[in-house]
Formats: C-alpha cells, structure tokens, sequence
C-alpha cells in the first residue's frame, strides 16, 4: 500500500494507492505497462468535499500517456457506482482536482495489469431464468486474485428480483476497498449502485425492474471462501412496462412508445405531450414523437466530456379539476459521447419519473474544395492535383443544434490508409506545423484549413489525412474550440463535448493522371491496330482503282483528240 507523490508516475505491475488530498489541488498520475497487458483501475472509495459538483472536484481518467488521451470516464461526489476503467492503450493517467472548500479528501485507487484473453472459470454470465444461482470462481475453495466478475441478470417484463447470499466470505474492510461485491439495479455498471458488501454476511438486494447486474471484484492478497447467491423474480403489480424505443442521431431524438401503455392507465394519446405542448406525436400502430434536437423544448446540457439533450413525455388528465389516475413522466436524454452505443431504458412507476436514455454519435465529414470560397466540393477520387497547388479542406458537423462549434484540433497526413508509421503532421494541438498551413477560425459548424500540395519520398503515390474533430458547445466560452493553438505545457483541462477522427484521400499528383492517360491510349492503339490496318488495305485498293479508271479515261480522250488533229481543211479547186 503506497502513499504517491502528486505527479509519480507508476510502472509497478499492480499497487493499491491511498490518496489525502487538501483544497485547491490538481495532481496526475500516469500508470504505464510495458507488457502486451491491460491496465484495470478501481476507485473503491472516494470522499470528495461534501456538496461538491462535477464542475468543481472530479477524479478524470484518461486513455492514454496525458490528460490530452481521450476521457475514459469521470468519478465526482454524485457517481452513484464503484468506478472500474480499463485502458485500450500503454498506458492510463488520472487527474484529480478539489476545489477550495478545506476539508480533507480522501481516495483509494488499485490497479494491475492483466491479459484479456485469460479467462477465469465460473466468473460472470448471463442469466435469464425466473430463478437461479451464482457463485464465485472455486467456491467453496478460495477465490482467485486479481479477479473482475460481472452477472447481469434478467427476468421477464413486469417483474423484479430479489437476490439472496447463503454464504458469504469476502476479505473483511469497513469501507469494502480490496474485495467487494457491488449490486447494481439494472443492466449496467455505470449508475444505480444498490449496494455492496465484504466480509462475513448474508447481504440481501431488490432491484426496482427485472434487470440487476453483480459485480465480484478482488485484489492480490487474503482470498476466503467467495460467495453462494440465490435470485429469484417477483411479479410487480400493476401495467406492464411501456415498450419504449429511444433512438438519438446527430440531428433528432425518436422516441416510439406502445399505444397500449397509455391505454392501460385509462389514457389515450391525446393526454401525451413533450416540453413543448405544439409538438404533437404521430399515431399509427405506435406513438411516435420525432423532433431536432434543438426543438420541442430540448434542454442542453454540458458535463465537459459530453453534451446530454433532455426532453420530458408527460401523460396527465386534462381538463379537470381532480383526477384519481396515475401521472406519468418519461424523461428521454439522447448523451452524445464517443466510446459507447448503449442504450438503457429502466423505468419506475406511480409518479416517479420513468428515464430512457440512448447514447448518440454526432455525424461529422470532411471533404476538399475546389476554392477558399468553400461552395463547390471535389467530388473525384482520387483527387489529382499539381504539387505544391493550395488545397482546401472542410470539416462539417451535421446537426441541427445551432450552439455547436467545430474544431480541427490535430491533423497528419501518411502515404497509406492505414496511418502505419510513416507519417506527416499537419496540425497538432491545434497548432500547425507545416508552413504552408493557414487554419480558418471556428465557424458554427465547419472546421477550415488549407495547405500546399505536396509528395512522400520514396515513390509514394497516395497523400492521406486523418483528423482529430473537437464538438463545443458555443456558449462555453473558454472551450477547447475557442483556444486555438495550445501547447502541451497548458493543455491541461480543455473543455470539449466530443471527439472523433474523420479520414480523406487518396490525393495524387498531376502528372500521374497524364501519365494514367497516356498509358490507355496507348493500350486502345494496340486494341484497335489489326481493325485499323484492315480498313487501310481496303482504302487503299480502292484508291488504286480510282486511279486506274481515271488514266484509261484519260488516254481515251488524248487518243480521240489526237485522230481529229490528222484531218485538214482542203481549199477546191473551181473547175
């Protein structure tokens, strides 16, 4: 168990961190592998100041070697799970500030390296049945290290569950930090956390729906006895759950509801309406409200690593004074983020709020321009251009919010599609870094830039770009998109709500094009030869004819004339 220093970098192959941090603290932390290994963190407990927001004090993980990799998740006061992160890359960073409230902040953070292809025994699954068990890996013998189990459990519609531990033997811990179970009240691992437990005990959990998931995770030392659980399901009173379906893209939110759920609480579609009353639904089988996201009454919302767009379904009697039915709402929040297309719907009942949530992807492309007007796209390609020709490239973000800001953060440019080893920077961190790049301000929603053509040594036909697209939000004035050019020493905590890449090419030179052409004609010269010479011999026999008959004609004449000449007039003589 370590005590780090603010900013050490950690290489150890597993370690358990006790973290105290004080006011106004920002401090990183980079785990780094050296193994074909992944990185697995496990924040088990973490005390933020107390009535702290996201905003203010967060814990921010990063795949990647700096707080400039892309955000793998965010742990604040109100994260209602036990946070685990696993890296995709060498190497993991974390970042934790506290804002200026004096109270001491207390962690604990445990990480080790593992291969994902090894596979543990009897370590989570998939159960569907009314009733079942599950055990940990080896019960009744002890449990193995460095263990990551997940269950998720599902039983028919209109029903709960109900899970019960006969035997439970975790290592022991007031806060649960080293070996833990935690139960989760849905599908997910994300929100929802029921409860956990350690030690000696015989824990019962209730989930609200029919979906609960059971996370087992373990630490290197003290293994015990594990666990022996039994669920069974509990049928709920009342309707039926609504089938909802909630779709989110770039540019609307559809949400699809059963007409038969309205109907069993004795309303019809005529008592449904969004934010906005105007915005009516279309009925056929189904109910269908679909809407821009920036309609409707949407609301917005901006956590720094995402942008969340909020509308609210309310089924209400109107037109009366008193009612006795029951008053339902459904919040649908479309979260665009970049690393998940989850959806996940879990409901309550009895004027509780019902949440369906769907995670989106903004739709963003990037194309050349034939000017610096930006009106006509290149269509062709691959784009033929003369080496050292201005290009112009355009970045579109196809939404129909109006409040996003779109920025070309890093740009490189390689002689294959692939992006292998060989390649070109362009633009990094916002900042170019080929002297011929002139990058245009953010403008709503196109990124611009232009450069001067240019070829790979070594024979390379092909120029690729790829891209590091960034989504503000415009009203967030001290965004990442607004900064412009930063260099890694201040690139601390941009803000941004989504990041993507986008791909373009091939572009080729000129010359190859003519060179192109000049090898299919003469490829159609040797197709046609043998026809064309044919048709030669033909005309020139013709010709030949032509001839012949001309000079007999000729001779006739000259023949003709010639026996005229022979006669003379003749003076006669008088008698």
């Amino acid at each position: 168990l370590g005590v780090p220093r603010c900013g050490a970098s950690l290489q150890d192959p597993n370690k358990a961190l006790r973290i105290e941090l004080n006011a106004n603290a920002t401090c990183v932390w980079q785990i780094q592998r050296s193994a074909n290994q992944t990185i697995r963190v496990i924040f088990s407990y973490f005390k933020f100041a107390p009535s702290s927001s996201c905003e203010t004090e967060s814990i921010k993980v990063y795949d990647g070697p700096s707080t400039n990799s892309p955000l793998l998740g965010q742990v604040c006061n109100d994260t209602d799970a036990v946070p685990v992160l696993q890296s995709s890359s060498d190497s993991l960073t974390f970042l934790i500030t506290t804002n200026s409230v004096a109270f001491t902040r207390n962690f604990f953070v445990f990480y080790y390296f593992f291969s994902p292809e090894t596979n543990t025994e009897n370590c989570g699954g998939q159960l569907t049945g009314p009733n079942g068990t599950l055990t940990s890996p080896n019960y009744p013998a002890p449990y193995p290290e460095f263990t990551y189990c997940v269950w998720h459990i599902q039983t028919a519609k209109n029903s709960k569950i109900n899970l019960q531990f006969q035997d439970f033997f975790l290592e022991l811990d007031k806060n649960c930090q080293f070996d833990f179970t935690a139960v989760y009240d849905g599908l997910t691992t994300n929100t929802g956390l029921i409860g956990r437990a350690c030690g000696r005990a015989q824990p019962a959990f209730e989930s609200s729906s029919n979906a609960m998931t059971v996370v087992l995770s373990t630490d290197y030392a003290n293994s015990y006895r594990g666990f022996s659980a039994q669920y069974t399901s509990i049928p709920l009173p009342g309707p039926a759950e609504p089938d909802i379906f909630l779709t989110c893209s770039s540019d609307s939110m559809n949400i699809v509801l059963s007409k038969s759920y309205p109907a069993s609480l004795g309303y019809n579609e005529t008592h449904l309406q969004l934010n906005d009353p105007t915005c009516s639904p279309v009925v056929t089988e189904s109910i269908i409200f679909s809407f821009p996201l920036a309609s409707c009454g949407t609301t917005k919302k901006d956590d720094g690593h995402s942008i969340t767009y909020t509308n609210i379904i309310s089924l209400s009697a109107t037109g009366s004074i008193i009612t006795r039915q029951k008053g339902i709402e459904i919040i649908a929040k479309c979260k665009m983020e970049n690393n998940s297309t989850l959806e996940v719907i879990y409901i309550t009942k009895n004027n509780i709020i019902q949440n369906v949530t769907a995670v989106g992807r903004y739709n963003v492309s990037m194309s050349f321009y034939e000017s610096g007007s930006f009106s006509e796209p290149v269509h062709q390609s691959p784009y033929y251009v003369d080496l050292n020709q201005t290009l112009f490239a355009q970045v579109s973000l196809h939404s129909t919010d109006p409040n996003l800001l779109v920025f070309v953060d890093t740009c490189i440019a390689s002689p294959q599609p692939d992006f292998g080893s060989l390649t070109y920077d362009l633009i990094r961190s916002g900042c170019s870094k080929d002297d011929t790049v002139v990058t245009y301000p953010p403008l709503e929603h196109y990124g611009r830039f232009k450069f001067n053509a240019f070829r790979f040594l070594r024979s390379f036909p092909s120029v690729y770009l790829q891209c590091d697209i960034l989504i503000c939000d415009s009203s967030n004035a001290s965004s990442r998109c607004t900064e412009g050019c930063v260099s890694r020493r201040r690139r601390a905590i941009s803000s941004y709500t989504w990041k993507t890449n986008t791909v373009i090419g091939p572009i080729r030179l000129r010359r190859e094009l003519r060179s192109a052409d000049h090898s299919e004609s003469l490829t159609k010269a040797d197709a046609e030869e043998t026809p064309n010479l044919q048709q030669y011999n033909f005309y020139t026999l013709s010709f030949v004819v032509l001839i012949s008959n001309i000079i007999i004609v000729v001779a006739v004449i000259l023949k003709y004339h010639k026996r005229q000449a022979g006669y003379s007039y003749q003076k006669i003589q008088s008698s």
